[in-house]
């Protein structure tokens, strides 16, 4: 399964607030088996997020999006989403109970502003927001998934975790595994060339360094090896098969170098 992750909100293209949403999500993606093709970040408006949507159903089997569901006027995913599946947004009487009971139990009357949390593109299904209040949204359509989610970290997480990860579970076919080793003493450049190798080992199998000290004066990297395959033994075994093949290869060549 292939997916896109969207990102909307002008807040994150000033600069304003740090993505992390997107790096949330494509963990929890990964670790379901299922590849994060892109990450897109869309400014709170129409014509972007509509064009996004539209070309993530072109590429991917599941599109999910954090943000714009609240009760401002820059809030507007969920009737932009609507538009992009060809459908138009409708009240869900469910979602509008959702909204009036969580406002009602803090003494708070309906508007306008409030119901407008409770639409959702027709056919589609709203998903309980335990930690605010704007719900999400799960759609299907043309064998594609759409998951919109609130932009609020701890809104996200948990209509994910509670409602939308349970959900996928059933549809990925893949197992991740990874694992990852220190290695100091050896210049990012000379490991190049048996990283390279390594990747050799299976197709299902990527390598990654990630430098933490000096390339020429105090060389330091965290070596992560990744790999995904229809069953975790064989997902593990991948990783385990080219961690040691790097490992016996820095040691061949750089008998100095320091691994842990």
């Amino acid at each position: 399964m292939l997916a896109w992750i969207i990102s909307i909100g002008n807040e994150l293209l000033i600069g304003r607030v740090v993505n992390t949403n997107a790096a949330w999500l494509a963990k929890k993606l990964t670790y379901l088996g299922i590849k994060v093709a892109r990450i897109v970040v869309v400014p709170d408006d129409e014509a972007e997020i509509v064009g996004a949507f539209r070309e993530a159903l072109e590429k991917a089997d599941l599109v999910i999006s954090t943000g714009g569901l609240g009760p401002t006027p820059d809030d507007i995913t969920n009737f932009a989403v609507a538009k992009a599946l060809g459908v138009e947004a409708v009240l869900d009487e469910t979602a509008k109970r959702w909204v009036e009971e969580k406002y009602k139990a803090r003494g708070y009357p309906s508007t306008p502003e409030r119901l407008k949390m409770a639409y959702i593109p027709k056919g589609s299904r709203p998903l309980y927001n335990s930690a605010g209040v704007a719900p999400g949204i799960w759609a299907e359509a043309g064998g594609k998934i759409v998951v919109v989610l609130p932009g609020v970290p701890k809104e996200m997480e948990a209509i994910f975790e509670e409602q939308v990860e349970p959900l996928l579970k059933g549809r990925t076919r893949l197992c991740f595994a990874e694992d990852s080793f220190m290695l100091r003493g050896v210049p990012e450049a000379d490991l190049a060339p048996l990283i390279r190798d390594a990747l050799r080992i299976d197709e299902r199998v990527y390598v990654k360094s990630h430098p933490k000290g000096h390339e020429v004066g105090a060389p330091l990297e965290e070596i992560h090896i990744y790999a995904s395959a229809e069953d975790c033994g064989t997902a593990q075994a991948i990783v385990a098969r080219a961690k040691g093949f790097l490992i016996d290869s820095i040691r061949s060549k750089f008998p100095r170098a320091e691994i842990s």
